[in-house]
């Protein structure tokens, strides 16, 4: 599994990244089966023109692609990574349930088109 946090135009906070590598457990579970490579993008941005931050996630694996951004004002940079992380865990959970039930409706096709 490859991750790799990017702070930009800010400093870089240990505290912040351990903050980060906490919350990104719930989404490595879940990938734990999943087949190798895994990326794990986290872009984390303090914003010069505006006043709040901006955070993004980017998994890519052999079966997903997703990105999960989250921009807001009158937030701190600790709760857009609470957004942006349990936003990026529904989409995981929604692309990998829509697999499972199209691998379950697979072979019974013609069962299905006579019950519409």
């Amino acid at each position: 599994m490859h991750k790799r946090i990017t702070f930009r135009n800010m400093d870089h906070s240990d505290v912040m990244e351990e903050y980060v590598n906490q919350q990104l457990k719930k989404i490595e579970s879940f990938l734990e089966n999943e087949q190798t490579p895994i990326y794990i993008d986290v872009v984390l941005e303090a914003s010069k023109v505006r006043e709040h931050p901006r955070g993004e996630v980017r998994i890519k694996t052999g079966h997903y692609d997703l990105v999960s951004n989250y921009e807001y004002s009158g937030v701190d940079m600790y709760d857009v990574i609470d957004r942006i992380i349990d936003v990026m865990y529904k989409k995981l959970r929604d692309a990998k349930n829509k697999e499972l039930d199209k691998r379950k409706t697979c072979g019974r096709r013609d069962e299905f088109k006579k019950q519409r």
